[in-house]
């Protein structure tokens, strides 16, 4: 629940400085050391069409990526690593192995004409990693997390883990919303899922949370589109969520919700698994 070491995913492209800086605040304001790791896949050999594992273009890409990060840990207990160039699996392989050491993923959403990362790389960190995944849009600026925090509560076990790691990214005196959403209209159902909510809502006080339980029923909207859109009224700087398995949502327990947000997200979501 506490940050002592974040690593973000660096790639030389401009969005590098978005994710780098996000992940600097949380660095400094948890006391927390910060990794770079500088991941790109490798780009082919002109001539002979195998993978230019240390190319000039990579180690000039490298090298402002690691001057970029050094200003921007200015002061923090940090380290740059290059992982060298590879293949998808081999560049998903290594980071997924590394990640593990970290109390948190920071990454980015992945955009169809991304050619520097594996088009599922956030999917394999957060299913193999084991650790907490913040995922930020591939659009936008984001100034606060965590202030108008919104946790998606289900009873299973993801949406458990989700709600502990989400406490360190939950501002002080803020008031998150814990939001359960279902299709029943049943007065029993409704009754079991306002207790299950009212209990998570005391979980979170006693780290002292304040939040507050919401009941949304679904009517035509599918449950990514309906997180989405109370997000958007809320103005929420944050979704927690649970991913890729366990029971209630039968979204998340295809994972297809899980991939679904992946690609439709508008604001930073902490995912996990």
């Amino acid at each position: 629940m506490s940050l002592s070491s974040i690593l973000v995913h660096l790639d030389g492209d401009e969005r590098s400085k978005v994710r780098l800086k996000i992940a600097a605040d949380l660095a400094r304001a948890h006391g927390a050391r910060l990794t770079g790791l500088f991941a790109q896949i490798a780009a082919p050999d002109p001539v002979g069409g195998a993978p230019e594992w240390s190319s000039a273009a990579h180690a000039q890409a490298a090298a402002a990526s690691r001057d970029d990060f050094l200003a921007a840990a200015s002061k923090l207990d940090a380290e740059w690593i290059d992982l060298g160039g590879g293949d998808e699996s081999e560049i998903i392989e290594r980071a997924t192995d590394i990640a593990r050491h970290f109390d948190l993923i920071v990454i980015e959403q992945h955009r169809t004409d991304d050619a520097l990362t594996p088009p599922d790389f956030a999917e394999r960190l957060i299913v193999d990693s084991g650790r907490p995944v913040l995922a930020l849009p591939y659009a936008g600026e984001f100034k606060t997390i965590g202030k108008r925090a919104i946790f998606a509560w289900a009873d299973s076990a993801p949406s458990a883990r989700s709600l502990v790691e989400g406490v360190s990214l939950v501002a002080p005196r803020s008031e998150p919303l814990v939001l359960g959403l279902s299709h029943s209209t049943e007065p029993k159902a409704l009754a079991a899922q306002k207790e299950s909510l009212d209990r998570a809502v005391i979980h979170l006080a006693a780290h002292k949370i304040c939040a507050r339980a919401e009941q949304l029923a679904l009517n035509d909207i599918g449950l990514m589109d309906a997180l989405l859109t109370r997000a958007a009224d809320h103005r929420a700087d944050l979704l927690v969520i649970g991913a890729f398995g366990g029971g209630g949502y039968p979204l998340f327990s295809r994972g297809s919700g899980s991939r679904y947000m992946l690609r439709h997200m508008t604001l930073p979501v902490l995912f996990a698994h």
